[in-house]
C-alpha cells in the first residue's frame, strides 16, 4: 500500500482529537473557552483597553479566528491561517509583563472552564508555550521591554 502525505496528516489529525477527546476536549469546548476567556480579557482595565484599541468593532471576527487558532493548536483542525507575530508586533502598549497578565487570565479561565485536569494543563502547557514565542518575538530573549524591529 502507498501511504500519501495526505494519508499521513489525516493520521496524525486523527491521533490528536482522540487524545483531545479523552480529556474532554472538542470544538464546543474550544468554543466555550475563547467565548470566556475572551468575554474576561473585554472587562479586565488592563488588557480590557488594549484589546479594544487593536480590535475595534470586529470582536466577532476576532473572536472566529481564535476558535479557529485553539481549535487548530488542540485539535489539529488545520483551519488557522494568520500571522500571530506580526500582528502582535503592532501592538505598541503591550509590554513583556502583559504576557504574564495574559497567562494569569487564561488559567483562571481554565479553571472555571476546562472539562477536566489534563484538559486545564494541556492547554495552559499550550498558552506558556504561544505567549513565550510572542514574548520573545516581540521584545528578544531578555524580555527588555524593548521592541525588537
Amino acid at each position: 500500500m502507498n501511504t500519501t502525505h495526505l494519508d499521513i496528516v489525516g493520521e496524525r489529525r486523527a491521533e490528536v482529537q482522540a487524545k483531545a477527546a479523552a480529556m474532554g476536549v472538542d470544538e464546543a469546548y474550544v468554543s466555550e473557552l475563547v467565548n470566556a476567556f475572551y468575554s474576561r480579557i473585554r472587562e479586565d482595565r488592563l488588557l480590557g483597553p488594549i484589546f479594544d484599541d487593536a480590535i475595534r468593532d470586529r470582536w466577532g471576527y476576532h473572536l472566529e479566528k481564535m476558535k479557529d487558532f485553539w481549535a487548530t493548536v488542540a485539535l489539529n483542525a488545520g483551519r488557522y491561517s494568520g500571522e500571530p507575530i506580526q500582528a502582535h508586533k503592532k501592538l505598541v502598549e503591550v509590554q513583556p509583563w502583559h504576557f504574564d497578565v495574559w497567562l494569569e487570565m487564561f488559567e483562571e479561565t481554565l479553571k472555571d472552564t476546562a472539562p477536566t485536569p489534563e484538559a486545564a494543563a494541556c492547554f495552559m502547557e499550550y498558552a506558556v508555550q504561544i505567549a513565550k514565542g510572542l514574548r520573545i518575538a516581540m521584545y528578544g530573549a531578555g524580555g527588555s521591554g524593548h521592541p525588537v524591529a
